[in-house]
């Protein structure tokens, strides 16, 4: 059984200013407990001169061991630990739970619940008026969910003062339209009205290119945060979904309509028909 601790120091931000074996730290009293044939514990001291209140080590996911090469797999937490020497304490502050809470509200608000209600709207207008009144609530719970959201993840870049700057760009962007589709409703014409059909043009585009939006971020997002494939592939596949029963309903919806100009134009010309027929 072997254990070993790397020490480094941490230049800058990129992996060559990460210098091994280098830093004002010094290792001792290495000790590896190994209370049963599947757990070993290491135990080791760090000597200082300067102690300092704010240390970056790295701890490897639960359960999954380094690689042939002895690396340890991506850190899926980041964790901010504040020594107190005072007392010989620790306080340890993670927001992995809060950054994901921010990535499932946004996934879920902005563009899945959105493309739900788009399609109810588009599609499911004969049963009336129940398809209002469903993509409205839909819509509704979606706006104000997406908007706790985006605030939620205001105060995330706060807390951990990351650099995401493109990312919130485009949250005001998705915003601002939410803002903007809301006020349609508010505005909204009578059907007899002649501005109705604008009406229906500015409500209809503008939720299409809200939900575009959403859908990029949403994928720019999950990159930022660095989270595995199992996140891109649950998404991919939500969405993927979603666009299939778009796709059916629009061809179904062509299909009628083509078959009512097609019923149309043979009742208006019943001579032509029959011409035809006895041809």
């Amino acid at each position: 059984m072997r254990g070993e601790v790397g020490l480094g120091m941490r230049g800058g931000l990129s992996d060559g200013e990460v210098v091994p074996g280098e830093g004002d730290l010094y290792v001792m009293n290495e000790t590896i407990i190994r209370p049963n044939p599947s757990i070993v514990y290491m135990i080791f001291q760090l000597k200082t001169n300067q102690p300092s209140s704010k240390l970056i080590y790295s701890i490897g996911p639960n359960g999954v061991f380094p690689d042939t090469q002895g690396m340890l797999q991506q850190h899926s937490d980041a964790i901010s630990t504040v020594i107190d020497y005072s007392q010989g304490e620790t306080s340890e502050v993670s927001y992995l739970k809060l950054r994901r809470s921010h990535g499932v509200i946004n996934m879920t608000s902005w563009s899945i619940l959105m493309i739900m209600g788009y399609i109810i709207a588009r599609h499911f207008k004969k049963w009336d008026p129940i398809w209002f009144y469903l993509h409205a609530s839909i819509q509704t719970i979606s706006f104000v969910a997406g908007t706790a959201g985006i605030l939620i993840g205001y105060a995330l870049s706060k807390k951990v003062d990351a650099n995401v700057n493109n990312h919130k760009n485009i949250a005001i962007i998705i915003l601002v339209l939410g803002i903007l589709q809301v006020f349609a409703i508010i505005l909204r014409p009578k059907p007899e009205s002649k501005l109705r059909k604008y009406w229906n043009w500015y409500h209809h585009y503008i939720g299409r290119i809200l939900i575009i939006f959403a859908i990029a971020n949403t994928i720019y997002g999950l990159s930022l945060a660095k989270e595995g494939s199992k996140w891109f592939l649950a998404y991919g596949i939500s969405i993927a979904i979603l666009v299939i029963i778009t796709i059916i309903l629009e061809v179904r919806m062509w299909i009628v309509a083509r078959r009512k100009t097609q019923s149309t134009n043979n009742s208006s010309h019943p001579q032509s028909l029959e011409f035809a027929y006895q041809t």
